[in-house]
């Protein structure tokens, strides 16, 4: 019935049934359906309608009056969320990783914001996963897929993760020539990877390695320091170890095995549509990854 007192309220306003289906994108039979519709619910005749007539009897007025500005606000406010929805200016709440945000992703949150000054970027940076619906964020990234229903992903890019260790750790406890030999050295783990599931980039074997950290950290930025520091070999995403390598600082060991692949995707709540500002934000990093993670 509520449709029906909406599609009467558009009628009245167009004092035309061809019109208000013509406004509201329903054939005119089906105007001319519900509006019969309506009357016989309420027992009362609401329009007196000919070829060149079109009076609203005394009961029409009535239910005019008492719903016509219930309407026009309905459909103002509906207007305004259309045209913010659509809209590249305004809040934009983010949540993301911390690790990658100030790693991979650095460089394209100033890209982002360079490019659209106009949004008002509210981004939040934990490693630990916030609650999305109740954060209230238009969207979230996230390491590797999401197992709930309620909310929509897109994979981002992945991001490979390689075994490493500085030139003076090797110096004093030497370079190890398989995997099975690091059980002998140090090594430095994370909460993300306690598991190393390896592969090897020659002949495809898969190996799983359950190694006994000397250490265990929950931020990436702290184990590369301390690989660093020669205190170990730890398991990192090659994209935050790069510039290590190519100054000489980190090095690569067993570059035949490659550990999990960390995928990153943009989530976001199945029921809520994304905003303009949310698309292009997800676009935006899509298109950076797939261009960062080419030269990697």
């Amino acid at each position: 019935m509520v449709n029906d007192i909406f599609l009467f309220v558009n009628i009245v306003q167009q004092q035309n049934l061809s019109k208000a289906a013509e406004k509201m994108g329903i054939p005119a039979a089906t105007v001319s359906r519900r509006l019969k519709s309506l009357e016989e619910s309420i027992g009362n005749k609401l329009i007196h309608r000919s070829a060149r007539q079109f009076v609203l009897t005394s009961q029409g007025k009535v239910f005019y009056n008492a719903y016509a500005h219930l309407v026009e606000q309905f459909e103002m406010t509906q207007h305004q969320m259309t045209s913010q929805m659509n809209s590249l200016e305004g809040h934009l709440k983010v949540l993301a990783p911390s690790s990658i945000s100030t790693g991979i992703l650095r460089p394209m949150w100033s890209a982002f914001i360079k490019k659209y000054p106009q949004i008002k970027l509210e981004l939040s940076l934990s490693n630990q996963i916030e609650d999305l619906p109740f954060s209230q964020a238009d969207i979230a990234l996230r390491i590797g897929p999401q197992e709930s229903s309620m909310l929509h992903q897109k994979r981002m890019g992945a991001i490979n993760t390689i075994l490493i260790t500085s030139p003076e750790y090797l110096k004093i406890h030497g370079e190890p020539d398989n995997l099975n030999q690091l059980t002998q050295h140090k090594l430095i783990g994370n909460h993300i990877i306690s598991n190393w599931q390896m592969l090897n980039l020659e002949t495809a074997k898969a190996q799983e390695l359950r190694p006994r950290f000397s250490i265990l950290i929950n931020d990436i930025k702290l184990i590369t320091q301390l690989v660093n520091d020669g205190l170990g070999i730890a398991l990192l995403p090659y994209s935050e170890v790069q510039t290590h390598i190519e100054s000489g600082s980190l090095k690569r060991i067993l570059p035949m095995w490659q550990g999990p692949v960390r995928d990153i995707y943009a989530v976001w709540p199945s029921g809520k549509l994304l905003s303009q500002r949310a698309m292009c934000l997800r676009n935006f990093i899509h298109e950076f990854l797939m261009e960062e993670l080419d030269d990697i």
